[in-house]
Formats: structure tokens, sequence, C-alpha cells
């Protein structure tokens, strides 16, 4: 094998006995995007968590305009709330293709299109004389906002060394979680005003998704290797004549259908043979599935019992807010100096010491709002217990991905897709939420929540301790340590 690296400024090609000559980036090559400006990375890495933070606050925001949409459509309030799970099953559903697409087509392409489509369906929302059209609108939204959930985090594995991505990480959760409570906070005062009310909400989404894509546009660049070398060896076999230049993925990249197929499979069989990712799965599910409870559960509990407004209302999610903020805060002071402090001796498990402590939170957060859910006790008392698994879910969400993307390296994305899978199957939540507490009352319904936060608690320990054992018999995590060495 010999090895030229004069061909191009920063470009190394590997000459094989084959007469391939293969397109790899040299040490120090600007084009790859981990040697991109730190400039550029946190403009690129600010463009990304702020869609994340637009899919987030839609999601959550819509639950506030039921009542003018229940009076304007005619609809039921189990018909409007079948508007938040369309669009968390969109967001379930999307990226078993979209990861097809993001491997065929690049990550670019799919943010800008993702984002232009997100912002376009507001309009027929807003515009709406029907709730099928909200509905069906709402599932398209999913599935376009989907992008800024499941691609973000390998995006951010692009351009961040493994040692640097914790931030940028927990930006990305941060977002995720903590607009998910302002959302509502942002629109409840919008909801009140009879002169905007559920209509608007869509057309202020409409506005700032308008202005997340000019932001796109502006800063984003592609981050796929695969991709980018592609586009290197295809240049300089048009510059030169010379059909022998192939970047390696050209020979080994399956079609587009065996892509769609693998990633249709891959995540399920994951899910099914992975015991960490199956494990950690169930567990976020569970989480997810209780921030739409909190969703749901809140205007009941403080309009039944306090007697909020639709104002007020939106401003008792602030405690979802802070919660995400005390979250972001111990992951940054506390679970990142553990993690590089310890990620030589315990490898991935490092990324869990949150995750622990989330399993203590959750439970103790539920059975504090179960139990301070009365009239005769301080609205603040079960604001705390939100604001107490907020923070737990947030140190889950964050978790999960910085960990399985550590474990799981380059088919990350198909461990991240499956927890995916098990996170939006808690799109049936809403459906049963109002039920639930209006016939187990706020008390029983949030107890029930924190004997199985209580549960599921344990999951965090035990891959804590035994995860790398549980890897290493896994005949997934052998095919894929020999993959990374042949490549």
């Amino acid at each position: 094998m010999l090895s030229t690296c004069a061909i191009s400024p920063g470009l190394c090609v590997v000459s094989w006995l084959t007469l391939k000559l293969q397109v790899e980036y040299e040490k120090g090559d600007p084009r790859n995007p981990f040697n991109f400006s730190r400039t550029r990375k946190w403009a690129m890495t600010a463009a990304l968590v702020s869609f994340t933070a637009l899919t987030a606050a839609t999601g959550s925001a819509y639950a506030l305009g039921y009542t003018s949409m229940e009076a304007d459509l005619g609809c039921s309030q189990e018909l409007a709330a079948l508007g938040l799970s369309m669009y968390a099953l969109g967001f379930g559903l999307a990226p078993l293709v979209l990861a097809s697409f993001s491997e065929e087509f690049g990550r670019l392409p799919m943010y800008l299109a993702s984002t232009a489509i997100f912002g376009l369906f507001f309009i027929p929302m807003a515009m709406a004389q029907n709730i099928q059209t909200v509905l069906v609108s709402r599932f398209i939204q999913g599935m376009s906002g989907s992008t800024g959930s499941t691609l973000v985090g390998g995006t951010l594995a692009d351009i961040w060394i493994t040692s640097e991505r914790g931030i940028p990480m927990s930006l990305f959760a941060l977002m995720a979680c903590l607009m998910t409570g302002l959302g509502p906070v942002t629109v409840g005062y919008v909801e009140m005003n009879v002169h905007l009310q559920w209509r608007w909400i869509q057309w202020l989404g409409l506005i700032f998704s308008g202005a997340c894509l000019v932001f796109m546009c502006l800063v984003m660049k592609e981050t796929r290797s695969s991709i980018l070398l592609t586009q290197i060896a295809k240049k300089l076999r048009k510059t030169t004549g010379d059909n022998r230049y192939r970047a390696r993925v050209e020979d080994e990249r399956a079609s587009l259908k065996t892509l769609i197929y693998i990633s249709f499979t891959r995540p399920i069989y994951l899910l099914i043979t992975e015991p960490v990712v199956a494990s950690f799965s169930l567990w976020v599910g569970f989480a997810w599935g209780m921030l739409y409870c909190l969703l749901e559960s809140i205007p009941y509990v403080f309009q039944t019992i306090y007697g909020f407004n639709t104002g007020e209302l939106g401003l008792a999610f602030l405690s979802m807010v802070v919660g995400v903020l005390i979250g972001w805060a111990f992951n940054l002071f506390v679970q990142e100096r553990a993690y590089r402090r310890n990620f030589g001796r315990i490898g991935a498990e490092a990324r869990l010491y949150s995750a622990c402590l989330a399993g203590i939170l959750f439970p103790l957060g539920a059975f504090i709002y179960a139990w301070t859910s009365y009239p005769h006790v301080h609205w603040i008392a079960p604001l705390i217990g939100v604001t107490i698994i907020t923070t737990a879910i947030f140190l889950i969400y964050l978790a999960v991905f910085s960990y399985l993307a550590d474990a799981y390296l380059i088919f990350a994305s198909s461990a991240l897709a499956g927890q995916s899978l098990c996170r939006d199957a808690a799109t049936a939540f809403p459906l049963f939420t109002f039920s639930m507490y209006e016939r187990l009352t706020p008390q029983w319904a949030s107890t029930l929540i924190a004997c199985l936060a209580s549960l599921l608690g344990v999951i965090p320990f035990i891959l804590f301790f035994w995860g790398a054992k549980i890897r290493e018999r896994s005949r997934f995590a052998k095919k894929m340590a020999a993959t990374i060495e042949d490549s």
C-alpha cells in the first residue's frame, strides 16, 4: 500500500494494489468537520439548538390553545389533545426513514428541508376550519421537526471531539426540555386575548420558524464525513479525469432502499438484543411520557384545585423551566467534571452520575406532586414537585444521548433511534392523562406514576456498575468493534 498527500492541501490519497485511489482526510485538514474553527462550531451549535428549541416549544405551546380551539372548531377536549399525540407520533416515526436520507444526501439538506416544511405547516393550522386539518398538520410538523431531535446529536458528534462534546450536548438537551416548559409560558396570555387565541399561537410559530431557517442558511455546513469525502473524490475525478479516485463509502454504501431497511430494522434489533439500549430506552420513554402527563395534568390540577386562569396557568409552567435550569447547572458543574475525571477509568459509564441522581429525584418529585395537590396546601408545594420531576427528566434525557453516543459510537444514531421509538411511544400518554387524573384523583394518579418511577429508577445504577460488562457480552458490540478496527 502506497500513500501520497500531495494531491490537494490537507488531502491524503491512499493508493491500493487494486489501483483505486482512496480519498481520506489528512491530519489537520480544514475540511474535516472536527477541524472547523471554534467560531463556526459554536455558530452551528447555536443554529441546531435553536431548531431544537423551536420544535420543543411548538410541541407544548399547542396545549395552551385547547380552550379557544375547542370553541372555534367545535371539537372535544380529547380530539384537541390528540394533536399533542400526533405531533409526538410524527417525531417517533420519521427518524426511521430520515436517518437513511441523511446518509444518502447529507445532514445539511435534511435540516434545511425540515425547517422549511416545519414552518410552512403552521399556515394550514392557523387557517384551519376543522380539527382534521390541525391533526394532519401537527403530524407532518412532528415528522419534519424530528430532525431537531434525532439528527442534532449526531451532528454535534460530527464536529466536537468526545472531550468537548459534553457542553454542546447539554445545551441541546437544555433547549429540548427548557422550551417544552417555556413554550406554554410564552403563549398563556396569547390564548387569553380574545383577538389572538390559538390561531396566533400558530402564526407566532411561523415567524420564529422563518427566523430559524434564515439562521441555518447563514451558518450551517455539511458535517457528515462520508458525504464530504464523496464530494472531494467526485471533484478529483472531474478535474483530473482519473476515475480511480474513490471515497471508501462509495464502494461500501448500500442502496437507499437498503439504507431505509436498515434504518427500520437496526433500531428495533438493538432494542431487542441490547439490554443497555432496551433498559435505558424503557426508562427514558417513561420519563418522556411523564413530561406529557405534566403538560396535561398541570392545567387540570391548577385550574381545578387552585382556580388559576389561563395566563396564571402559563406561568405555572415556569416551574418546569426552573427544573431544567437546575439540571443543566448540575450537568455543567458536577456531571461534566466527574466525566472528565473518571472517563479513563470507567469509560462511557462516566456519563451516568447524573442519571443515578435522576433515578432518585424522579419518584421523589412525583410523590411530592401527588400529596401536596390539595386546596389547603399552598400551590407552590406541587410546583416544587414539578420542578424536581423536570430536573430528573432533563438529566435522563441528556444522559441517554451522551451515554448511547459514547457507548455505540458509529451506531449511535441507530441506538438513539431505538430510544426515540420508546420515548415517542409516550404519545399515548396525553390521551388518557385527563381521564386518569379525573377518575383516580390527582393524588392517586401521581402516586401511580411515582411508584413506576421508583421501579425504573434502578436502571441507571445497574448500567453504572455493570453496563460495560453487559456490552462486552453483546454480539453486536463485538461486531461494532470489528467495524471500527477496519475503518
